[in-house]
Parts: structure tokens; C-alpha cells; sequence
């Protein structure tokens, strides 16, 4: 049929010990595998370690991208589902980061003989603000930030990305993280930042029937601690962490405690 394989539309790199248990990382809104290096290494030591791209990411093939398809966290869930069809993957630790925490809900949910666990590193399954929950974010700040990103991205991403990155005593890391938006196609972030910044995967938690582990940070601008304890309530069982970091991305700011927090879980 000539269609690309998902291991080139998600430019799928894989490392570590063959044989052992899987652990599958994906990344969040404006970043691309990249952002895992330094945890990735540590966890290849007693995993297989698979990482990519999602469509429109890094070194994704972004000729597959399309708006109608990928205005829905939906279809990024059914991406992680194809390619653990294609690599033939079973008993999947998915790990998810911020957005990418409730495309793996929605991937279990759909799938649960896939994976034998559940991390989600700094999750939300809203952003806005809704009666007594707490998302973090009114109506007002989410149109505006939209708004800003679709008015002068590249002005936006290097505003946002330190308050997103918090650790402000060390400006290199939301130096990379602006980096990392500056790379993406301002047409597929927008399209993203929607997607991300106006779903809401509640009731999807009650759904997730594999272990699962919810890791957050001390403070995080993004994804507050009461996200978390909301997240931990509505998944039956589920346990959570909160790591002594800060930040909405710890595999950069925190990352051998964030390899050690996983590693742990998954290699139970």
C-alpha cells in the first residue's frame, strides 16, 4: 500500500535490554523524545526502552500530520496503540508526560491487555478551572494564552516556557524548553495547545483498570498538587508521588530522581 511504517511516522528509536520489561515514553505538548535523554539512559540499564515522536514532533513525519485528525487526544492515543501493535509490544509500562498523561489513559482504556502499567508524570486532566475543581487555569487565562501563542508563537514560547519550566535559579533548562517549542511547526503547535489546553479527560480516570502511578512535583505552575490528588482519587488503586522537585518537566529538572520513581514502579 506504500504507507510508512509507524516506526518512521513516529520516528521510533529503541535501546536498552532486550527481553526485559517495556517501558514506552511519550512526551508532552512542544517537545519532542528529546526531552527524556536524561532519564531514558537510566532506565535502558534494566528496560527495554522505547521513545518517539508524536506526528508533528521532532523527527516525526509530519506529512502525516493533519488538523482534523489531530485535534483530538483520541488520535495520539491511537497512535501509541499502532505502534505497540507494529514493535509487537505486550505488557507496556506507558510512561506519559503532562498531555501525553491522558493519552495514555485514553490508550489503556482502549486497550487494557497492552500494558501491564500506568505512569503519569505531571498530569491534568483539565486545565480550567470547573466549579470546585481546580485546574489551575480560569477560561480568561487559557483564551488568552491561546490568543498570544496563535498572535507571536515564538514571542509566546519564550514567555511561557520558564513558567512552565519553573527552576527559575536555573534559566537553562526554560532556555531548552523554548528551544524545543521554537523547533515545532507554529501551525501543528497551535493546533496542539488546543487540543491540550481545552480537553478535559475526567471521566476517563475512572475507566483506567492497570496499575497505575501518578508522579507530580512540589510545585508545579502547570499541573497543581490538588491535579494530582484529583487524579489519584478518581483511578481505583492508583498510587501517587510527589517528587522534592519542582517544575512541570522533572525528567529535566529532577532526572535521576524522576528515572529512580519510575524504574521503581515498573520494575516491580
Amino acid at each position: 500500500m506504500g504507507s510508512v511504517s509507524v516506526k518512521e511516522k513516529n520516528n521510533v528509536v529503541i535501546s536498552g535490554v532486550a527481553g526485559a520489561p517495556t517501558v514506552v515514553l511519550a512526551h508532552g505538548f512542544g517537545c519532542d523524545q528529546h526531552l527524556w535523554r536524561l532519564v531514558a539512559p537510566v532506565l535502558a540499564e534494566r528496560f527495554r526502552v522505547v521513545l518517539f515522536d508524536h506526528v508533528g514532533a521532532g523527527g516525526s513525519d509530519t506529512s502525516a500530520w493533519t488538523w482534523e485528525r489531530y485535534s483530538d487526544l483520541g488520535a495520539y492515543a491511537q497512535d501509541i496503540l499502532d505502534l505497540c501493535a507494529e514493535l509487537d509490544l505486550r505488557e507496556v509500562v506507558l510512561v506519559g508526560h503532562s498531555v501525553a498523561a491522558m493519552m495514555a489513559v485514553l490508550a489503556a482504556n482502549r486497550s487494557p491487555e497492552r500494558f501491564a502499567k500506568l505512569v503519569l508524570l505531571t498530569p491534568s486532566p483539565r486545565y480550567i478551572d470547573d466549579g470546585a475543581y481546580r485546574g489551575g487555569f480560569s477560561r480568561a487565562d487559557i483564551d488568552e494564552l491561546l490568543d498570544s501563542l496563535d498572535s507571536n508563537y515564538l514571542g509566546w514560547s519564550a514567555t511561557m516556557a520558564p513558567v512552565i519550566m519553573g527552576n527559575p535559579e536555573r534559566p537553562e533548562l526554560g532556555g531548552e524548553l523554548t528551544e524545543s517549542f521554537c523547533r515545532t511547526d507554529p501551525q501543528i503547535a497551535r493546533v496542539f495547545a488546543r487540543t491540550t489546553f481545552l480537553s478535559d479527560n475526567r471521566e476517563d480516570l475512572t475507566d483506567v483498570s492497570v496499575p497505575t502511578l501518578i508522579i507530580q512535583t512540589a510545585h508545579d505552575a502547570i499541573a497543581p498538587v490538588e491535579v494530582g490528588a484529583f487524579v489519584h482519587d478518581r483511578i481505583r488503586g492508583s498510587e501517587l508521588v510527589t517528587l522534592a522537585a519542582t517544575g512541570h518537566c522533572p525528567q529535566l529538572s529532577a532526572p535521576e530522581l524522576t528515572a529512580a520513581t519510575i524504574a521503581e514502579f515498573a520494575g516491580r
